[in-house]
């Protein structure tokens, strides 16, 4: 990959154990080799990042079979969980 971005093979190491950060043309630069984005590179898998902060498992799943859907459906489903929220933000207002 160093060839390939136009790096030494030392200043890849220094990359990969965070001792260096790389300029953002490096960093795009590396996105392109691996076939990704430079989003991946530095924030993650985003399954991963919903996985650690939703502590329902179920819940997860279901959002992850929601994406299958298509813009309609998902918007429907969207605009319900949207009424669910607001309804229990009213019911907490009026609570107090």
């Amino acid at each position: 990959m160093a060839k390939k971005i136009g790096l030494s093979y030392a200043q890849i190491g220094r990359y990969e154990t965070k001792s260096a950060q790389p300029p953002a043309e490096v960093l795009k630069k590396i996105a392109d080799a691996l076939d990704t984005s430079t989003d991946f590179l530095i924030y993650g898998d985003t399954y991963e990042k919903a996985k650690a902060s939703l502590k329902d498992s179920e819940l997860l799943q279901q959002f992850k079979a929601l994406e299958q859907l298509d813009d309609n459906d998902k918007n429907i489903v969207k605009n319900v969980i949207d009424a669910l929220v607001k309804r229990s933000k009213l019911s907490q207002i009026a609570a107090l």
